[in-house]
Order: C-alpha cells, then sequence, then structure tokens
C-alpha cells in the first residue's frame, strides 16, 4: 500500500482487510476522530488490523507522533459504526477515519501528548488539503453516535485544531437584551423545541419533542463535549444557544 500522506513526516504502513468501496460512488466530505479506548496501543493497532474485529480506520496515530495508515483513503474503513450526520446513516461511505492512541474514558481520560497532538494537527491538514471537507464536517466520534461513543472526549484539544484551520470552535458571547435560557431534564416548551430544531438543523440526531427527555440529554453532552468543553452533563444555557447559532452560520 503507497500512503496517501503528502506531508514532512514519515509514515508507516500497516494495512488493515477491514475495509470495502464507498458506496453510491461516494466522495470524502467529512473527517472524524477517535480514540482507542484501550490500555496498550499496540493492541489497538493490531486490533483494527485483525479480521475477527471488523473494525479499522484510515489511519493510527502513537502518543509518540507516529503515524500508521491501515486503509487507503479511497476505501471505506469500517470506524464509525451505527452513526448519523446531517439525514446521512453511512457515515463511513463519506468520511476518512484516525484513531489516536488513547485509553478514554475508561482510562481515566489523559491527556493528549504534544508529539501526538502535533502529528494530528499535521495529518488533518494533509487530509484536508486533498479532501473538500467543509470545517462543520471536521467531527468527533461522539457527535456522530451520542451516548454510544464518547471518543475523543473531552481532553482532546478541538481549539487548538480549529486554531489550525481544522475545523470550526468559535469564541461566542449572549447578545445583550437576548433572553436567559437554562433548559434541563424534564424542561418543556418552546426554548426546548428551539434548541432541538437547531441541533437538528447543524447535524445532530434528536427528536423535535419540546421536552428534554434522555435522548436530548444525550445529544447535548455531545454538544458540550467538543464546543463546550467542560460543561459536561450541565444544561444547555443561553452560551450553549449563542454558540449554536454561531455554528450554523460557520458550517452555513
Amino acid at each position: 500500500m503507497t500512503p496517501d500522506y503528502t506531508g514532512n513526516l514519515e509514515i508507516e504502513c500497516c494495512p488493515s482487510p477491514n475495509h470495502g468501496e464507498r458506496r453510491s460512488g461516494r466522495q470524502v466530505d467529512m473527517l472524524l476522530l477517535h480514540y482507542t479506548g484501550m490500555d496498550s496501543s499496540d493492541g489497538a493497532l493490531s486490533w483494527l488490523c485483525n479480521p475477527v474485529s471488523e473494525v479499522s480506520a484510515h489511519y493510527f496515530v502513537f502518543e509518540d507522533g507516529r503515524i500508521v495508515q491501515m486503509v487507503p483513503e479511497a476505501k471505506r474503513a469500517w470506524h464509525a459504526g451505527k452513526s448519523y450526520w446531517a439525514g446521512d446513516p453511512d457515515i463511513n461511505s463519506c468520511s476518512i477515519g484516525i484513531e489516536i492512541a488513547n485509553p478514554g474514558h475508561a482510562g481515566g481520560s489523559p491527556d493528549y501528548p504534544e508529539p501526538q497532538m502535533a502529528a494530528v494537527i499535521d495529518l488533518c491538514q494533509d487530509i484536508l488539503s486533498r479532501h473538500q471537507i467543509p470545517p462543520c464536517r471536521v467531527l468527533g466520534h461522539s457527535d456522530v453516535a451520542p451516548g454510544r461513543k464518547q471518543d475523543p472526549g473531552e481532553t482532546f484539544d478541538w481549539a487548538r485544531l480549529a486554531a489550525a484551520d481544522i475545523g470550526i470552535l468559535p469564541e461566542t458571547s449572549a447578545e445583550p437584551g437576548v433572553a436567559s435560557v437554562k433548559l434541563g431534564r424534564g424542561d418543556t416548551g418552546p426554548a426546548v423545541r428551539e434548541m432541538q430544531e437547531k441541533l437538528v438543523k447543524f447535524g445532530y440526531r434528536v427528536g423535535i419533542t419540546g421536552e428534554v427527555d434522555t435522548p436530548t440529554e444525550t445529544v447535548v453532552r455531545a454538544f458540550h463535549m467538543h464546543y463546550r468543553q467542560g460543561m459536561g452533563d450541565k444544561p444547555f444555557d443561553t452560551l450553549s444557544m449563542a454558540l449554536l447559532d454561531r455554528l450554523m452560520v460557520l458550517g452555513g
């Protein structure tokens, strides 16, 4: 396998048999980031290349910054699983997946080391230089599979990626005179419906119920995990709404 990467870093190849053709002639228009969620980096790479696992990704980034390509970018890697974004349930066919070695929540959510983050940024920039991927479609696994997946998690530095023109993470504040919003479990009414409608318009899948039910809480947590890290399970508030409004503008 010849690497697709065209940058200046050295890259290894460890071909995985777990891939297929992109369905319906789909073109790449999404970049999806994951953590491995395993204690052993070598073990995670081995699993992604094992036909028994039926999982893979296009790239793997070790803690020390080493990059391995497992699946050609032209192929459909099996990294997203049951997922959804903006009406599309086949994320594997439109995306490139990067697995980042990190034990994740089960391992205490450690920070991503500097060499690893630098390599992720370099790799992402290289991928974006070769594919028409809108900034709003640089996402985490938790965005396309809320509740089922939590990666790459709250310790992943999305702001650093955005500063390198990878994805979007705008700074925002509530407009003067805007009514205060704080929507938590059990709340109902027009403000809840507005929140749900905007989350759906941006890309998330959630029912327009007018109630902050369990599925809505799950999606709000996924939104916060990416775009307002540190909010966790806190209610969707005025700043969350302002941020979502800004993201929809920037996302087109």
